[in-house]
């Protein structure tokens, strides 16, 4: 096939992490790429997932700015293909008490990478999908969602945020013929962690998933048709979120709190 008639993806978050490891799910499948990410590594990123045998293109792009999360889809327009598929998979963590830990301008640059640009690339993709019928749309989120996390209040918050709104839009476009997944990750081995200052919480230190089985169970529940996926310890994270489902918010809290706190990684078993 040319490049012009291959399907066609956009990834977020794309150069590490899960974010990278759902564009290698895209381009084995034969999807050229349009690759988004505000790092260096956008390049070398590029040459790797040619390597698949398909086009793909680069937008660096800083999203906690309104402008350059339309520049992501000026990028699209641009390419002049149909979009089958976004992977909106870009977002940070923080850690840190609220009160006295972490600072305000950090907590907003995660509300507006997490929450703000999921929601305008949302709304600017979605559109087109439903009006000819057909599209598949991922947000990633985090079984985070489901719980209040203290020591990540805001982080857990955009999370939930992305959850509700997620199951929202899905129940509005239901029979459009476009595809909506949510992804939930738990804890998976990435720089997430340590990017959010929590190497010396016991979630940080912890044994993760692997970041390429989360990206194929998310990449495969949105090809199949299904709402959500649990990545990496599907069973796992299953439970994780029911047990959430029975507890209340302040049962939830002082749970999570034990792993999540600064210096429980050091904590007396």
């Amino acid at each position: 096939m040319t490049p012009s008639n291959r399907t066609f993806a956009l990834v977020t978050g794309a150069t590490n992490g899960i974010g990278l490891e759902l564009a290698k799910c895209f381009a084995n499948d034969g999807y050229d790429l349009l690759i988004v990410s505000r790092g260096s590594q956008l390049e070398e990123t590029r040459e790797m997932l040619e390597g698949y045998g398909v086009t793909v293109t680069t937008c660096a792009a800083d999203l906690t700015r309104f402008e350059e999360v339309d520049k992501v889809y000026q990028a699209v327009v641009d390419s002049g293909r149909t979009l089958d598929a976004a992977a909106l998979n870009a977002g940070i963590g923080l850690g840190g008490a609220f009160v006295d830990g972490t600072a305000l301008e950090d907590e907003f640059s995660l509300i507006q990478i997490n929450v703000m640009s999921t929601v305008q690339l949302t709304k600017r993709l979605l559109p087109a999908m439903v009006e000819r019928g057909e599209g598949k749309l991922l947000l990633t989120s985090s079984i985070s969602g489901t719980t209040p996390i203290p020591f990540e209040a805001v982080y857990g918050a955009s999370k939930a945020f992305i959850n509700s709104f997620f199951y929202a839009v899905r129940n509005e476009i239901q029979g459009s013929g476009v595809q909506m997944t949510l992804l939930l990750p738990g804890p998976t081995e990435t720089n997430f962690f340590h990017r959010a200052g929590q190497d010396e919480t016991e979630v940080g230190a912890m044994e993760k998933f692997d970041p390429a089985d989360v990206a194929r169970d998310g990449y495969v529940a949105l090809m199949s048709g299904h709402d959500t996926a649990y990545g990496g310890g599907s069973s796992v994270e299953y439970e994780a979120e029911v047990l959430n489902r029975m507890e209340s918010e302040l049962q939830k809290a002082q749970r999570h709190r034990l792993i999540s706190a600064p210096g429980s990684a050091s904590r007396p078993r």
